[in-house]
This record gives C-alpha cells, structure tokens and sequence, in this order.
C-alpha cells in the first residue's frame, strides 16, 4: 500500500489540467463549426485545474488573430451545453481531453502550462477517471495549440 499512497502523493503534486469545450455564443450565423481555427464557432481550453479561465483574454487574443476583422462582440465564449461538447469531442463531461476527439476542434493553451517545471502536465484521459501525463513539448509539437495568457 506505500507504493500506492506514494504514487497518488506523486500524482497530486504534478500540475493538472482542466479542459473544456467552450462555445462562441456570438460568432456570426455563417459560423458553424470548427473549419476556420481563427473564427471557430468552437474552441478546447486548456488551463490548470487550479486556475480560472479568463474569457476576456481569450477574446482580445482572437480578436487580435483576426486582426480586428471581426469585432470584439463577435467574441464570446461560454462553456459548451454537455450534449453538444459529448457530440463534438467524444467524452463525456469531466472525461474530456483534447486528444483523439471526434472533431478537429481548435485547441487554446494557457499560456502558464508552457512555463511549468518540470516539462510535464496531466490532462483527462477520456474517461472521469483516467488521466494522461504529457510532456508540454510533445503536447506543443503534436496539438499545435494556440498559446494564450488565458488564467
């Protein structure tokens, strides 16, 4: 049982993710799904489980990527009904992850999981109880998500 209780301290220690899927209640009615990563009717946050998700930075870091093409108002993200994130990516709720999902959905990466020492985070694993321990390069390299202050 020490093994055990050693591995769970371990695990508790390292830096875990919340992911949600989140929708843009304001994108423009010609804006149905995830073809356009710039101006998606949908996006994956990723963020520490300990922090909170700031909207407004995500919106001015689109806002910005369309280099002000689209208004501001254009920009409002929300967290996804469970029927329609299930639908999109998969998972049920609390087992989202942003890997293998059913939809190419833009993924956003707060910008403080690049900066964690040592280079490794944990994200669910697609089920509630199941957890993928990453390397945040190989998690760079391989989603190519948008870094964004976003905590």
């Amino acid at each position: 049982m020490t093994g055990l209780s050693n591995l769970v301290a371990t695990f508790s220690a390292l830096p875990q993710s919340t992911i949600s899927a989140r929708v843009n209640t304001q994108a423009a009615s010609n804006i149905l799904d995830c073809s356009d990563p710039n101006n998606s009717k949908y996006y994956v946050v990723v963020v520490q489980y300990t922090a909170r998700f700031n909207a407004e930075a995500v919106k001015q870091f689109l806002y910005s990527l369309n280099e002000g093409k689209i208004p501001k108002k254009r920009f409002n993200l929300r967290l996804a009904p469970e029927e329609t994130s299930i639908k999109l990516t998969g998972f049920e709720h609390n087992g989202v992850t942003c890997i293998g999902m059913k939809t190419n959905i833009p993924v956003i990466l707060d910008e403080a999981i690049t900066k964690l020492k040592p280079d490794f985070f944990w994200l669910g694993g697609g089920e509630i109880d199941l957890k993928l321990g990453v390397r945040t390069s190989e998690f760079l390299e391989f989603v190519k998500p948008f870094i964004v202050p976003c905590s």
